[in-house]
């Protein structure tokens, strides 16, 4: 596999330039084996794939780590100036589709179960007039289609061309994010049969305005629905609260999550979410610049947060990076995720005004019981974006993808030893959406959550997996629906991938 993301630089130093490179793992073929999708720039001059250098790159997964172009094939080589992506069978067909988030155009992949797949976002409903960053799916009035809440960074035209920087010394740079008006993000309801209605004002989301980079959700106050946890680039982060399907209510200051505890905004970027602490919450991680520390937001339960930066050793640790995509994931089979971060400073000039590199190595920082020790550094410095998680290699160890401005993508093949036994849960919804996105699941002490967004502007639509270590009892696992059925497995297989279906509605 070989992917070189083109952002495309211009000396007027637009800002998207430097926020491209989400990324999508998924199974688009069916076969079991994980695929990746990257998103890719435009020609700077007709912000058009002009050029095959720009063309947007899909990936498929033929086994022994070794993956095969199929972008022409399947018909995903795209249009403009693509940033982020967000995988989910929005359809319920059985067959993975795409969205593909952008510079005032985005994309909506219907895949046609054959290998290919054709772009419906004009039919659909789906507007594409704004600069989208990221985007996610989830169901948000629980009929069982998925719906799509797009992420918009700022009201920016393509003739931006502010100076920024030291112009004594002829140094410029990407100007600081409070220069770019905030925009309001967009949720898109799925009414079936290919059709989404742009429900943001009648949801309460239009008057609400940020620079929005990322976003997760989980049913974060307990109330039975999927709510929204927004990154924005430089002011107080979103949390909207889902009110019965109808309305949202943003409650991130309340809830502890708009501001770390110092009370100042930052450059929040990447969100995932994970049980850090092994509770049953679902907790926030978000990148980052250096000395803004990755934010750690610990659930304490019905929607309450709290500051968890410092008392988990996080803030020390991670002090000195620049973050944009992150992952929580079980790296070592342990039974407690990790944390990995894909880093890079915005500025490639950084150097000449802050002791920062731009080029910086990734990161994974291990759990150790509701802690975190010090940075472990993985590969070479790079101007690194987008990451997710998958097992790549079908070895019941979790490997990573990471793509980088200007640089080869790299996959990351996950060598811990000892390996640890595990198992991976593969969810199909019968009465929920047939992914089981926003599914909660227990496996002892520990949860996961069925998701498909992934850090920064970038998705993971993988079986939920769980480290069990050295032990070899029998496992019983519980899931908890988007429907609000729930269901008992007992006695689940160790070391292989288990297809587990919704029962019927009793």
């Amino acid at each position: 596999m070989y992917f070189t993301l083109e952002n495309a630089p211009t000396p007027s130093k637009r800002p998207f330039e430097t926020l491209a490179g989400g990324l999508a793992v998924f199974d688009y073929d069916a076969d079991g084996r994980p695929d990746i999708f990257f998103t890719n720039g435009a020609s700077p001059e007709s912000m058009r794939k002009d050029a095959p250098r720009y063309r947007n790159r899909l990936f498929r997964n033929i086994g022994g780590l070794r993956f095969l172009d199929v972008t022409a094939s399947a018909g995903v080589a795209g249009e403009g100036y693509s940033i982020g992506a967000a995988a989910a069978d929005y359809d319920n067909d059985g067959d993975v589709d795409l969205f593909v988030a952008g510079v005032f155009q985005s994309l909506l992949y219907r895949n046609r179960g054959d290998g290919t797949f054709e772009d419906i976002a004009a039919r659909a409903g789906i507007g594409t007039s704004e600069l989208a960053v990221a985007a996610g799916w989830f169901d948000y009035d629980r009929d069982g289609l998925l719906d799509l809440m797009v992420i918009n960074y700022a009201d920016l035209s393509l003739d931006f061309d502010r100076y920024c920087g030291d112009r004594a010394r002829g140094l410029r740079i990407y100007c600081h994010p409070k220069n770019f008006i905030p925009i309001a993000n967009r949720l898109y309801r799925n009414l079936g049969q290919g059709d989404f209605d742009d429900v943001s004002e009648r949801v309460g989301l239009g008057g609400l305005r940020g620079r929005g980079m990322s976003v997760a959700f989980a049913d974060f106050d307990e109330n039975g629905w999927q709510d929204a946890f927004v990154t924005n680039d430089y002011l107080p982060n979103f949390l909207f609260l889902n009110e019965g399907g109808t309305t949202f209510v943003e409650d991130a200051l309340l809830a502890g999550v708009a501001l770390l505890d110092h009370g100042r905004p930052v450059s929040s970027m990447g969100v995932d979410i994970g049980d850090f602490d092994s509770d049953g919450n679902p907790d926030l991680s978000v990148t980052a610049l250096n000395n803004e520390t990755f934010p750690l937001f610990r659930d304490e339960g019905q929607g309450s947060f709290r500051d968890a930066t410092i008392p988990s050793g996080l803030a020390k640790a991670s002090r000195t990076y620049a973050g944009w995509g992150n992952v929580f994931a079980d790296l070592d089979n342990d039974g407690q995720v990790d944390l990995f971060t894909a880093n890079s400073h915005v500025n490639a000039l950084i150097g000449e005004f802050e002791p920062f590199s731009y080029k910086q190595t990734n990161t994974v920082f291990r759990n150790l019981g509701g802690r975190f020790e010090g940075a472990l550094q993985i590969g070479e410095p790079g101007a690194h974006r987008g990451a997710a998680a998958a097992d790549f290699d079908d070895d019941g160890r979790l490997d990573l993808v990471v793509s980088a401005l200007g640089e080869p993508a790299a996959v990351l093949r996950n060598l811990s030893e000892p390996a640890g036994n595990w198992i991976a849960l593969d969810l199909v919804g019968t009465i929920s959406n047939r992914d089981g996105l926003g599914a909660r699941v227990k496996a002892r002490d520990q949860t996961r959550w069925m998701k498909s967004a992934a850090g920064y502007a970038s998705s993971s639509l993988r079986p939920i997996h769980f480290g069990l270590g050295k032990s070899t009892a029998p496992v019983t696992v519980e899931i908890f629906w988007p429907s609000g059925q729930s269901q008992t497995v007992e006695s689940v297989p160790l070391n292989q991938r288990t297809v587990v279906h919704e029962p019927p509605e009793s």
